[in-house]
C-alpha cells in the first residue's frame, strides 16, 4: 500500500462523528468533504444562540463568533485574538470550519474534542473572562434559555456540560462541502483550470500532502514546524509539549487544515505569514526544503483557493431577553 493511500486512510478513520464519510476519491490523498448531517435540530438550535450570546463573557461583548467569525472564514483575521479588556491573545485562532474533523482542539491538541474546547474560552480570563459558574447562572436566569434547554436536555436545570455539549452540536455543522476541488475528485475534471491542477500536482510531489490529506486536508496530526529549518515564532506558544509535557513534542502543533484557507489569514500559529503566497514560500522551504520559484508558488495559491466550499448558511438567532435576575456585564472591569 503506497504512503499516500496510508495517509488518507488513517485521515479518514480521524474524522469525528456527525459528519458522515465519503468514499474516498480514487487514488488522491485527499477526500471530497460530505454535507453534515444533523441529528438533533433543536440542539443545533440551542447551539447556534449559545455561539453567538456575548452573555457568556463577562464583559457582555464577547462571543465565540467574535474570534471564529463565519462571515469571516471562521476565524477573526487578526494575528492573535483580542479578548477581556483588549487582552493580545498568544496564538492566532484557528477556524472553526470543518473543526469537527481535528483529531483534537487547539493548536497544541490540550481539548479532546469541540464539547471539550467550548468551555475553554468562557473561563480564560485573557478571553471571555467569566467563569463556568456565572455563564450558568446568567442562562439560568433568562426564562427563554430554561425552556430551551428543558425542551432539549428534559431538566430546566443548566449545566455547563450541556452548553459546551450544545455549542458542539452547532459547531459540528459547521462544514464546507462542494468545494471546485471536491467536485473535481468527485468527477467533475472541468472544475479545475490547468493552473490549479498544476499546483495541485505539483502539491503533491512537493510532499506536501504527507501532512496536510484527508476530507480536511489537515488537522489529523502533529507536526514540528521547521522540520529542515528552523522557525523563529513571534509566539510564546510551545506547541504540544505544554501537553504531554515531552520534550520531544516541543515545537510540535497540530497541523492546520486547508480548507477555506484564502478566507482564514493571517497564517500559522503566531500568524506571521500576512499572505498565502508567504505561506507557501516559508513552508516549502523549512518544511520540506524546497525554495518555490513564483511560477510554482502561483499554482500552489492558485489550487488552495480551490478548496473554499460552500460557507454556512443559516437564519441569524434571536437570543432570549435577560430577566431583571440576571447577572449584568461588567466590560469595564479587570
Amino acid at each position: 500500500m503506497s504512503l499516500r493511500i496510508t495517509l488518507s486512510l488513517a485521515a479518514a478513520l480521524t474524522f469525528s462523528a456527525g459528519v458522515a464519510i465519503a468514499a474516498p476519491a480514487a487514488d488522491e490523498p485527499i477526500q471530497p468533504i460530505p454535507a453534515a448531517k444533523v441529528k438533533d435540530a433543536n440542539l443545533v438550535e440551542l447551539g447556534k444562540k449559545l455561539y453567538f450570546d456575548t452573555r457568556l463573557s463577562k464583559s457582555g461583548f464577547i462571543s465565540c463568533n467574535s474570534c471564529h467569525n463565519l462571515s469571516m472564514g471562521g476565524t477573526d483575521n487578526l494575528k492573535t485574538s483580542i479578548g477581556h479588556n483588549w487582552n493580545k491573545g498568544p496564538i492566532n485562532a484557528p477556524t472553526v470550519l470543518n473543526s469537527s474533523m481535528n483529531l483534537a482542539q487547539f493548536w497544541d491538541g490540550r481539548a479532546a474534542d469541540l464539547k471539550a474546547q467550548a468551555g475553554g474560552p468562557i473561563a480564560n480570563p485573557g478571553e471571555m473572562a467569566s467563569n463556568h459558574a456565572l455563564a450558568v447562572e446568567v442562562l439560568q436566569s433568562i426564562p427563554g434559555y430554561v425552556d430551551e434547554f428543558k425542551k432539549v436536555f428534559g431538566s430546566d436545570k443548566v449545566t455547563i456540560d450541556e452548553v459546551t455539549k450544545a455549542i458542539a452540536a452547532f459547531e459540528e455543522t459547521l462544514v464546507t462541502p462542494n468545494s471546485r476541488f471536491d467536485k473535481w475528485l468527485k468527477g467533475d475534471k472541468k472544475a479545475l483550470t490547468a493552473t490549479e491542477l498544476a499546483g495541485y500536482n505539483l502539491f503533491k510531489d512537493s510532499g506536501c500532502t504527507a501532512c496536510h490529506n484527508g476530507p480536511a486536508v489537515g488537522g489529523n496530526s502533529f507536526q514540528k514546524m521547521g522540520v529542515v529549518e528552523p522557525y523563529t515564532a513571534t509566539s510564546p506558544a510551545e506547541g504540544r509539549v505544554a501537553v504531554t509535557k515531552d520534550e520531544a513534542d516541543r515545537f510540535n502543533f497540530k497541523v492546520p487544515t486547508l480548507r477555506n484557507v484564502e478566507l482564514t489569514y493571517p497564517y500559522f500559529h503566531d500568524g506571521e505569514a500576512a499572505t498565502l503566497s508567504k505561506a507557501v514560500e516559508t513552508m516549502g522551504r523549512i518544511q520540506l526544503g524546497k525554495n518555490f520559484t513564483a511560477d510554482e508558488n502561483a499554482k500552489i495559491v492558485a489550487f488552495l483557493k480551490s478548496l473554499t466550499g460552500e460557507q454556512p448558511s443559516f437564519k441569524m438567532p434571536i437570543l432570549p431577553p435577560s430577566s431583571d435576575a440576571t447577572p449584568r456585564p461588567t466590560p469595564f472591569e479587570k
